[in-house]
């Protein structure tokens, strides 16, 4: 539809695809084929040979038919070559149908503009797909009229990569095609926009998550009905993002609207941070203790500690090509393996029974040896997540995953770890790891610059947690004396780390006995209680800049035990907690109360367990957690937090649900003179400065 010359459609995708002027051109063309239909309505099997004779959006509207075939523009009689095989158009129509959540026979101008596109798409696609390839496969010359859709598609001002959503699409028809609720829609063919489609209602992305950190999102609480309405699918957006940063995703500029709406550019940058996370998740020395063997000495195993995950697989891989004799150092994932030489030592080295002639050193031609390296990879049984021109391009996100792949598959390290005295520090018990943990994710979630790997080693230079301190207190850090990384000079760490201490002061922070050098030196324990102390004061001033319910006091440890039992009591449960150490919030009871007070639908009880053995615990703890999370609560706990009543973690489920119940507009507030509980409406909007991106996005709660 339109109004004063501008045409609107109602899928943003759409109305981002094409300009104004495509859109009237489109709207023109599609209007005199259904006028000039047999029974006066356009079918989608009629599409074929309708669009066969139409030019692109730009030659219509200068009034130039040209037809879209190889042989556009040469004086010929003859009848127009379709655009498309038969088989391709079969395609097409077939990804169209199931993307559709209401398929059609009559089509209407958005199923005319979708299956344009698609079209148009497999029109580039015919051509990357024989570069995918080194130069393989069916040749078809596409007309130069196709040429608004480029071999990256351009959606506003940003590009997305069709190699690298071929090679995501791969992953996930290759790891989710048994899936009992996706296996009727894969495959998803790449050429099409159907991944796009598929993540619509949330499912495709929260099954990748799991996929890649099993056990993250308790599958019972994903809504998972063949048609889901808005709320439904928000909830498993909101599941979704939230279990994201959960993993480590960093999602500050990604919200629900985005999933919906399908955008290419956030869904693409989404799956490729989640598979990514799946690929390198053994590349540690927790995962792989046999990494050991690329060091010599306590100092390097600290410097190993210290490494992101593809640093360390840069490290790895240049330790096998030195068993090979590879003269050079491989220090990126992208110009320094564009020959394809050290893939070719590398594999030779890992699998010489799997070798074969010609030999990739053998041959000049670039793109003839990058095929004979994948080729090789292919008979080691490892994935192919690029192709020969990917290589030679060097496209660094595909060749991660090609090389973490083969990590995985074989790394080439002695199963018999070699005993040295540096590594016994390695190791954490279970409670310090978890901590750790849920640390690290929070602070990644915020949005900072630098993204932590370790917290014991990415914080000892104090600028880390300056950047955290400027976070969660706006203002606070005085930049002029802080040092910039990289820092050589010990005594620059100890300022930083040193100022973070005095704003720790400021803010009635608890600091005895910790000293700046402390930090720098990696105490385990002091680094962990200050961490505490600073995620801690962060949901407490989220609650008090909620100044409608707070009143601008602030806001205690006991507010929080009092409105959650407040809440549940008044819902008719019985339960309530004593403390945050209370031993019976292990059965995970207390918590399935407190969310159902807060939002009665989100809980379904035939789901619930009397949390009385272990197995019933951990079902109700990992429910918990994710029902949690798709209710809109940024939580980094774990089920064996619950289950083992860690105070600190059931403080901050306590105080996140409570937040999340608080930015509602008709509410609990704290009454000033006596701190009692009682119910205000307010038609206003939270004045929150410091709220989580993944939080009332869609506006429907």
């Amino acid at each position: 539809m339109g109004f004063d010359g501008l045409v609107v459609v109602s899928d943003p995708y759409l109305q981002r695809r094409f300009t104004q002027a495509d859109l009237r051109a489109l709207q023109a063309q599609y209007a005199g084929l259904r006028d000039t239909a047999p029974t006066g309505r356009l079918r989608l099997r009629d599409l074929p040979a309708a669009l066969t004779c139409l030019g692109s959006p730009t030659a219509m509207a200068a009034g130039k038919g040209e037809p879209l075939r190889g042989d556009a523009g040469k004086e010929n009689s003859s009848p127009p070559k379709p655009a498309l095989t038969d088989k391709e158009w079969s395609s097409v129509l077939t990804a169209i149908s199931r993307a559709d959540e209401k398929p059609q026979l009559d089509v209407n101008f958005e199923l005319f503009l979708r299956v344009y596109a698609e079209m148009q798409l497999r029109l580039k696609g015919g051509k990357k797909a024989r570069e995918r390839d080194g130069g393989q496969g069916i040749k078809r010359s596409s007309s130069s009229s196709a040429a608004f859709l480029t071999a990256s598609t351009t959606t506003l001002l940003h590009t997305i990569s069709e190699s690298e959503k071929a090679s995501y699409v791969g992953h996930i028809n290759a790891y989710l095609a048994e899936d009992p609720f996706l296996k009727n829609a894969l495959p998803v063919d790449p050429a099409t926009d159907q991944l796009f489609h598929l993540t619509k209602d949330g499912v495709l992305l929260c099954k990748l998550i799991n996929l890649a950190v099993p056990g993250t999102i308790d599958e019972r609480a994903i809504n998972t009905k063949r048609l889901l309405n808005l709320w439904e699918k928000n909830e498993n957006h909101t599941l979704c993002l939230n279990s994201a940063k959960a993993i480590g995703c960093t999602v500050v500029n990604i919200g629900t609207q985005d999933l919906a709406e399908g955008r290419p550019h956030l869904i693409l940058g989404l799956i490729s941070q989640i598979i990514k996370i799946q690929l390198l998740a053994d590349v540690n020395l927790k995962s792989t203790p046999q990494l050991v063997e690329l060091v010599q000495d306590s100092q390097e195993m600290e410097e190993l500690m210290s490494l992101s995950p593809e640093k360390i697989l840069l490290r790895w891989m240049n330790f096998q090509l030195k068993k090979g004799g590879f003269q050079r150092t491989v220090t990126n994932f992208s110009s320094d393996i564009k020959d394809s030489e050290a893939y070719a030592c590398l594999l030779n080295v890992l699998a010489p029974e799997c070798s074969a002639k010609p030999s990739p050193m053998s041959v000049k031609d670039l793109l003839h040896r990058a095929r004979l390296v994948l080729e090789h990879a292919d008979r080691m049984g490892c994935k192919r997540y690029l192709a020969p021109k990917d290589i030679v391009d060097g496209l660094q996100n595909l060749n991660l995953a090609f090389v973490a792949h083969i990590f995985q598959k074989r790394n080439g390290l002695s199963k018999q770890m070699k005993q040295v005295s540096f590594v016994d520090g390695v190791s954490d018990d279970a409670q310090v790891s978890r901590e750790e943990r849920s640390f690290r994710l929070w602070i990644n979630s915020l949005g900072i610059s630098t993204y932590i790997n370790n917290v014991f080693e990415d914080l000892r230079n104090g600028w880390v947690l300056l950047e955290v301190m400027d976070k969660v207190a706006p203002g606070s850090v005085n930049w002029k004396f802080a040092n910039r990384p990289p820092i050589k000079l010990p005594f620059r760490k100890v300022e930083n780390c040193n100022q973070v201490l005095k704003i720790g002061k400021e803010i009635k922070f608890s600091l005895v006995n910790i000293a700046g050098h402390d930090i720098v030196q990696g105490n385990k324990k002091l680094i962990l209680a200050f961490l505490w102390q600073l995620m801690r004061y962060n949901i407490l001033q989220l609650l008090k800049n909620l100044r409608f319910h707070s009143n601008g006091k602030e806001i205690t440890d006991n507010d929080i035990l009092l409105w959650a039992n407040k809440k549940v009591k008044d819902s008719g449960r019985q339960s309530q907690m004593g403390s945050f150490k209370d031993r019976s919030l292990s059965s995970g009871i207390f918590f399935v109360n407190l969310l159902s007070a807060v939002e009665p639908r989100v809980v379904n009880w035939s789901l619930v367990t009397k949390g009385e053995k272990d197995e019933e615990k951990q079902m109700n703890a990992s429910y918990i957690i994710s029902v949690a999370r798709k209710l809109g609560c940024s939580i980094f706990l774990l089920p064996e937090d619950i289950m083992e009543v860690n105070q600190k973690m059931m403080l901050t489920l306590t105080a996140s649900i409570m937040y999340w119940h608080l930015k509602r507009p008709t509410s609990y507030s704290l009454d000033a003179d006596n701190s009692s509980l009682c119910e205000t409406s307010s038609i206003s909007t939270s004045d929150d400065s410091a709220s989580e991106s993944s939080i009332d996005d869609s506006g429907t709660r």
